[in-house]
C-alpha cells in the first residue's frame, strides 16, 4: 500500500516522459548520446520526482477539498514525509547534473529553482504556465550541456578563455518545473589539452559546451511551447468548463507539428544518421552551424528519413490533438484530465520527433520505445 502511495505521489507513469529530453538535447547539439548524456537523464528523473513531490506538498490543503484520494490528504503519505523526499531528490538531481560538469550544474540549478518556484509560487499565478515551459525547456537543454562534457571534464581542466554560463528564462527556453507538475543556460568556447586548432581540442571542455548548448535552444523552444499549451489546460481539469483552453492548444500542437516535421536547418552531410563524423570519418561529434545554409537543401518527404520525422511527428499530432477536440467539444473535467494526460504522453513522440529533426533518427526511435511502458503504467497511475 506504501509503494503504491508513493507511485501516486512522484506520477510513475509520467516519468517515461523525461529520459527523451536529455536525448532530444543531445541530438538537437549535433552530439551523440554519452555518459555525461545518462547523467542528464539521471538529473532529470531526480528533479521531475522533487516536483512532484513538493507540488502534492504543496497543495495538500486544496487536494484536501478536490482530490482526497491523493496520498497526503488521505493519510497514506504525511506531509513531512514528501517535503523531505522533495529536497532529497533535488539534491540527488544537482549531484549527478555536477558530475557532467559546471555547465551542466548550472542548467540543472536553473532549473531545481524553476521547479521550486512554480510549486510554492508560481502554480496559481498568470506565470504558472511559463514557468512550467521554462522547466522543460531547460532540461532539454541539460542534455546539450551534459553531452560530452562528463569526458572533458575527466581531463581536469579547460585553458582557453570563453565566455560565462548564462541562464535562458521564460517560455522560450521550456517548461516550468521539472517537477513538471513541474527546466537553460548556455556559452563558451575553450581547449583541452594542446593546442585549441587540433582536431576535437575543445571537445567536452565546459566553456565549449555554449556553442552546443545554443544549437539546442530551438528545439527546447518547441517543447516549452507544447508544455504551456498542456498546463493551460491543465488548470481546468479539476472543474472544467473551459473550450478556449483547449481550442487554443489544438492550434498550438497544429503549428508544433509543422515546424517540427521540417529537418533542422543549419546542418550538413549527418543528415539521417547519428553518426556525426568529422572529416575523414573520425568520429568527431558533428558541430551544429551558426546558422542556416543554403547549399545541402532538405531531404525531400519521401526519403527515409523524411518517413521516419513525418511519422513521429504524426503520432504526437494524434496523442495530443485527438483529446483536446474531445475536451473542447465537452470541457468536463474527466474530458479536460484525459486531454492534459495526451498532452503528458505526447512529449514522448514530440521528443522523438526533435531528435529526427536533428538528424539523429535512431535516437529519435529510441525514445519512441518508452511509449508502451508510458500507456501501460497511466492505466494502473494517473499521469496527473
Amino acid at each position: 500500500m506504501t509503494a503504491r502511495a508513493w507511485a501516486e505521489l512522484l506520477r510513475v507513469s509520467a516519468l517515461f516522459t523525461v529520459p527523451g529530453d536529455a536525448l532530444a538535447g543531445a541530438a538537437a547539439s549535433g552530439r551523440r548520446p554519452d555518459r555525461g548524456t545518462a547523467l542528464a537523464v539521471g538529473a532529470s528523473l531526480c528533479l521531475y520526482e522533487a516536483g512532484m513531490a513538493l507540488n502534492d506538498w504543496a497543495d495538500r490543503d486544496e487536494d484536501a477539498i478536490d482530490r482526497p484520494h491523493r496520498p497526503i490528504p488521505s493519510g497514506r503519505i504525511a506531509p513531512g514525509a514528501a517535503l523531505a523526499a522533495a529536497g532529497v531528490l533535488t539534491a540527488a538531481g544537482l549531484g549527478l547534473a555536477a558530475r557532467a560538469g559546471r555547465p551542466a550544474l548550472a542548467v540543472a540549478t536553473g532549473l531545481a529553482a524553476t521547479v521550486w518556484a512554480y510549486d510554492l509560487r508560481l502554480k496559481h499565478t498568470p506565470a504558472g504556465p511559463a514557468a512550467m515551459a521554462a522547466a522543460r525547456g531547460l532540461d532539454l537543454l541539460l542534455g546539450a550541456a551534459a553531452t560530452g562534457a562528463a569526458a572533458g571534464g575527466a581531463t581536469g581542466r579547460a585553458t582557453g578563455p570563453g565566455p560565462a554560463l548564462v541562464p535562458v528564462t521564460g517560455p522560450a527556453s521550456g517548461e516550468g518545473p521539472a517537477s513538471r507538475k513541474g527546466p537553460a543556460s548556455r556559452k563558451g568556447a575553450a581547449s583541452g589539452r594542446g593546442s585549441a586548432a587540433g582536431p576535437g581540442a575543445a571537445l567536452g571542455s565546459e566553456p565549449a559546451t555554449g556553442g552546443f548548448v545554443r544549437g539546442a535552444l530551438p528545439a527546447a523552444a518547441l517543447l516549452g511551447a507544447h508544455t504551456y499549451t498542456v498546463t493551460a489546460v491543465s488548470r481546468h481539469e479539476a472543474h472544467g468548463g473551459s473550450t478556449a483552453a483547449p481550442l487554443a492548444a489544438l492550434g498550438a500542437v497544429a503549428a508544433l507539428s509543422a515546424a517540427a516535421v521540417h529537418e533542422q536547418r543549419g546542418r550538413r552531410g549527418d543528415r539521417g544518421t547519428d553518426a556525426h563524423l568529422g572529416p575523414g570519418g573520425r568520429g568527431e561529434p558533428h558541430r551544429p552551424n551558426p546558422g542556416p545554409t543554403h547549399d545541402a537543401p532538405e531531404p525531400l518527404a519521401g526519403t527515409a528519413p523524411g518517413l521516419v520525422r513525418t511519422a513521429l511527428t504524426g503520432s504526437y499530432l494524434r496523442t495530443a490533438a485527438v483529446p483536446l477536440l474531445h475536451a473542447a467539444l465537452n470541457p468536463s473535467p474527466p474530458l479536460t484530465q484525459r486531454a492534459v494526460g495526451g498532452g503528458i504522453r505526447a512529449m514522448i513522440p514530440l521528443q522523438a520527433a526533435l531528435a529526427a529533426r536533428a538528424g539523429a533518427v535512431g535516437t529519435g526511435l529510441a525514445v519512441m520505445a518508452l511509449v508502451p511502458i508510458a500507456r501501460a503504467l497511466s492505466r494502473k497511475v494517473s499521469p496527473t
